[in-house]
């Protein structure tokens, strides 16, 4: 098999291991679960997905992905939220992550045209989400937190203003970590992880499951569909209204959401060892 070239750039330095061993790992799952491989793969940042059909002529997609601490509870937290909300789990396998899941349309969010209504379809998933209790085998976002709040004290900026508004951001979170929740959380939830199906008209997939406060899962929202809110000719307002709509449906709290907002502004800078021009912007619209 021909390993996908963004497969290769994400996995390349850190699991080289894994990418050598796909294509073995690949005919090991097809012939564990007797699948048959029926279409071209697709492939994330961090995934290979496989159309196939199940012996009992199932349609389904067979997910192989490193084991690492994103995708160890995947299958745990799908499992756990309803599954009139998430993609089925038909079969996996803790020991390295791989999951065999239901067949959905490759319709996402991003295909709804009015991109406030995909946001109210969003909104009303996490409000389902956000009320379900993490299992005690998932990480929390206590730890998470913990972390940034030490990486940040090593981040050096170049623009000083820059440099003090993460800073600030770090003293906000440090605060923020003795109550930092206990819901079961996605992490990742943005327009491209809802997707069409038959017997919902939306589902969610991709969780990288968290243990904590479901203010931390506005974030992704404000900076996905970004040439819609461009679109509306004053930008600070469509991102305020977008988070607004937000707040409106899943009932958040205002203060929290805007501090654990800054919390992912934060661990975004130090992950890319610079402050986003997007997410400044949003920083900026929410007076953060």
């Amino acid at each position: 098999m021909m390993i996908p070239a963004q497969l290769i750039e994400s996995h390349g330095d850190e699991s080289p291991e894994w990418l050598a061993g796909l294509p073995g790992q690949l005919d090991e799952y097809l012939a564990r679960w007797e699948l048959t491989r029926t279409g071209d793969f697709l492939n994330g940042a961090a995934s290979l997905i496989v159309p196939v059909v199940r012996r009992d002529g199932t349609d389904a997609m067979l997910k192989l992905q490193p084991w690492n601490d994103e995708s160890a509870a995947e299958a745990l937290a799908l499992r756990t939220w309803s599954p009139d909300d998430v993609v089925a789990v038909l079969e996996d396998d803790p020991a390295t992550s791989t999951l065999l899941l239901e067949r959905l349309h490759p319709q996402t969010l991003n295909a709804v045209p009015d991109h406030v209504e995909a946001t109210r379809i969003l909104a009303e998933l996490m409000a389902r989400l956000i009320q379900v209790p993490a299992p005690p085998e998932v990480r929390t976002l206590a730890d998470i937190a913990a972390e940034m709040v030490e990486d940040a004290a090593d981040l050096t900026l170049g623009d000083p203003a820059e440099q003090r508004l993460v800073r600030r951001y770090a003293d906000q979170l440090r605060e923020l970590i003795p109550e930092s929740g206990d819901r079961l959380l996605h992490w990742d939830l943005h327009y491209d992880n809802v997707m069409a199906s038959d017997r919902q008209p939306w589902l969610v997939i991709d969780p990288k499951p968290l243990a904590g406060d479901p203010a931390f899962e506005l974030f992704p929202v404000l900076h996905n569909r970004w040439d819609d809110l461009l679109a509306t000719g004053n930008l600070d307002q469509a991102i305020r209204d977008r988070f607004d709509l937000m707040l409106e449906i899943t009932g958040i709290d205002r203060d929290r959401a805007l501090a654990w907002t800054a919390g992912r502004i934060l661990q975004n800078t130090i992950w890319s060892a610079e402050l986003d021009p997007g997410q400044f912007v949003v920083a900026m619209a929410l007076k953060l």
